[in-house]
């Protein structure tokens, strides 16, 4: 049932990336608020399928947010379900394994879709987020303040996507738009649940404090991640305990260092490292949709 008392009840919000994991969970949040909702990725299918089990007005769109042309065709369409006010920058890709060796193709597809698609939502959508005084919300990760090894490109983008939104953030405060970090950790989605596949990583993990390793439900994120935008928050954290990294994020990269020169050469001898490529369903989608363009 609705919630109707909520400042986001009749209000048309985008989330980009979906078709499933955090950002089905983000719609259905937001629907549930009384919010309007367009849901915007790949795999049209199963964006009608979420959008259907909505109990709110809703509107699906395929489109790739590292294509500004249709990006602004989607943009077009969204406005018939009503101005944005609120738009979430979800979408994203990862891909695992030694730099030297990674594919340049694919390192630069997660930093395009990641970094680059969440600078063309913002490009696109922001005359709507002035003129409805609205709230941007760009998806980051603990990636953002502490680097991992074998996974690079994710956490140079996921870096650069706190760059970004910090520095929008400051081109567009007199406008009366707000724009809010979400800083996640482990969540429950085939992103994740692909690189537990891979021995390296789920080793890696497996080496983090036992709070840090924790998997939260992307429903519980996604509620969390909802109330911050009803707030306008400018940081959000999932779980609550991220925000005690950030006084000692300078601190966070010789911890990683040192981990990882004593694991990383057990694990190499235990079994060679492997590439990944995109994990997970969404990764599969961006690459086969990535080749259909090509």
């Amino acid at each position: 049932m609705a919630t109707r008392s909520s400042p986001l009840s009749g209000r048309t919000t985008v989330v980009t990336g979906a078709a499933r994991g955090l950002g089905a969970a983000l719609a259905r949040e937001f629907s549930a608020r009384g919010g309007r909702v367009a849901l915007l990725g790949h795999e049209k299918a199963a964006l009608d399928a979420v959008a259907a089990s909505l109990p709110g007005p809703t509107l699906s769109v395929e489109a790739d947010v590292t294509d500004v042309d249709a990006l602004r065709t989607a943009a077009r369409q969204i406005r018939r379900l009503g101005r944005p006010s609120v738009v979430v920058a979800n979408a994203g890709i990862a891909e695992g394994g030694p730099f030297a060796s990674s594919d340049p193709a694919t390192w630069s597809r997660v930093i395009e879709v990641n970094l680059v698609g969440s600078a063309n939502t913002a490009r696109v959508f922001l005359p709507d987020l002035v003129a409805t005084a609205g709230h941007f919300l760009q998806v980051a990760s603990l990636a953002s303040i502490g680097a991992a090894p074998l996974m690079s490109a994710y956490c140079a983008a996921k870096s650069g996507v706190e760059a970004f939104a910090h520095a929008l953030r400051a081109e567009v405060a007199h406008e009366g738009v707000s724009v809010g970090i979400a800083y996640l950790n482990w969540i429950d989605t085939d992103m994740v649940r692909d690189a537990d596949r891979y021995a390296v990583l789920r080793e890696l993990r497996a080496h983090m404090p036992p709070l840090a390793r924790r998997v939260m439900a992307a429903d519980m994120v996604a509620a969390r991640l909802v109330r911050s935008v009803e707030r306008r928050r400018t940081a959000v954290y999932a779980p609550a305990w991220l925000r005690l990294t950030q006084p000692v994020r300078a601190a966070m990269p010789p911890v990683v260092l040192r981990l990882s020169r004593r694991e990383l050469p057990r694990l190499q001898q235990r079994q060679p490292w492997q590439h990944t490529g995109p994990l997970g369903a969404g990764g599969e989608a961006d690459r086969a949709a990535a080749r259909s363009t090509a």
